[in-house]
Order: C-alpha cells, then sequence, then structure tokens
C-alpha cells in the first residue's frame, strides 16, 4: 500500500516553475514539435511530452529523438524547434491565479522566486510581454546557469535558488510550485515541499507524489502552507 502524502507545514519561501505554470508556454511546444514529427510520420504525444517537460533543450530533444526514433542530431532538433518558437514566445499569457497569487505574495514580503529549465534566451523571449510582473520575484535561476549541472529530475535548479536568497532559504521551509513530473521529482529530491498543477491530459498516475494537487493556481489557498490568506 502506497504511503500516504504528507500533510502541508508551514513555508517561508516560495519556488516557482515557469513553463506551465506561470506561463502557457506548454501548448507553444506542442505544437512546434508536432508540426516537426509530422514530416517523420511520428506523434508529439502527452506520453512523450510527460517525459521532456522541466528539462533543458538538449536534455528534451534527445529524449524525443530517442523515443520516437526521429533520424536528427539533439542538436539540430533544438535550432528548428527554436526558430519556430522565437515568434510564438512572445505571445505567451500568464496562466488563470498567477498574477493575483504574485502579487498577493509581494503585497506580504513572502520571499519568492522562479526556476526554470529556461535558458538566457528563451527566458527573455518568454517574459518580453512580461518583464514588470517578473520583477516582482527576488531573483530568477535558469537551466544554463553554471551552478545547475543538470536538470530535473535532479534538485540542483531548486537548492541553488534557494541559496539565492538572502539569507539563504532552508530546504524545509521552501515550497515548489510545479506542473511536470521531473519538476515534482526535483522539489522532492531537495527536500522541498511540492504544489503540482499538472495539465489535464498528463495521466493521473503522475500527479501522486506532491504535496497538494491542484486544477490551476485559482485554487490555492495561502494559509494551507502557513502563508498570508487572501484578503
Amino acid at each position: 500500500m502506497a504511503a500516504p502524502t504528507p500533510q502541508p507545514r508551514p513555508v517561508t519561501h516560495l519556488l516557482f516553475d515557469m513553463d506551465g505554470l506561470l506561463l502557457d508556454t506548454e501548448r507553444l511546444y506542442s505544437v512546434v514539435f508536432q508540426d516537426i514529427c509530422d514530416r517523420y510520420g511520428k506523434q508529439y504525444t502527452w506520453e512523450v511530452k510527460s517525459l521532456v517537460m522541466g528539462k533543458t533543450a538538449l536534455e528534451a530533444a534527445q529524449i524525443i529523438i530517442d523515443v520516437l526514433q526521429l533520424p536528427l542530431c539533439k542538436e539540430a532538433l533544438v535550432e528548428e524547434s527554436q526558430a519556430k518558437l522565437r515568434d510564438l514566445f512572445p505571445t505567451a499569457a500568464l496562466l488563470p491565479g498567477v498574477e493575483r497569487l504574485v502579487r498577493h505574495l509581494r503585497k506580504h514580503h513572502v520571499p519568492m522566486a522562479v526556476a526554470t529549465s529556461s535558458g538566457s534566451e528563451t527566458f527573455a523571449m518568454k517574459t518580453a510581454a512580461h518583464k514588470e510582473f517578473f520583477r516582482l520575484f527576488d531573483h530568477v535561476v535558469l537551466g544554463d546557469d553554471p551552478e545547475v549541472r543538470t536538470g530535473k529530475p535532479d534538485p540542483d535548479i531548486f537548492l541553488a535558488c534557494a541559496r539565492r536568497f538572502s539569507p539563504a532559504a532552508p530546504v524545509e521551509e521552501c515550497l515548489v510550485f510545479e506542473d511536470a513530473p521531473n519538476g515534482v521529482e526535483a522539489a522532492l529530491a531537495a527536500g522541498m515541499q511540492v504544489v503540482m498543477v499538472p495539465d489535464g491530459h498528463l495521466r493521473r498516475d503522475l500527479t501522486t507524489k506532491a504535496t497538494v494537487v491542484l486544477s490551476s493556481l485559482q485554487d490555492f489557498e495561502p494559509e494551507l502552507f502557513g502563508l498570508p490568506p487572501y484578503d
């Protein structure tokens, strides 16, 4: 029998994933990768997508190539997909409940940061229309940061993000927000609690390890983790 999920504990610092959690970018990845896969008669299914969510671009490309047996090298797949995404990324909108929650936390001086597998160039494209919003965070750690040696599900990015707070945040007092199974695994490996907001297409059995699972950030109750409730 599976061990029961621990009850939520109070936290002091919040770490947010970005793609598919803060910004509606995962949908854009699906469109572009399916367009490429169509040339080879392959389907970029949610089974494949769930394996690559939260990975760096090169890591994701290699998984897609291996699983779908595409006759490409990972560098070529990244180059082509990034070229197609360059026009789409600036259209990415904030997801429901995101702005309300982040502005509420900032109002109450709750330390928070972004930990995203996106590299510097793609981060700039994705956030071009939301620069003021992303300034609400204390800091951002990117997938190409020197301290992030390996991508999710390894915990590097969340541990680096916690260290960047001043003073550094104890891992047991950090709460991670994620949409991807790899991200949930990384948060747990870092010793942190995690709220998962999975896409409705994701298999339910891939959501069972999170501390709390929500259908939208609109449903998050801050007081559940000892944070100031909404006014």
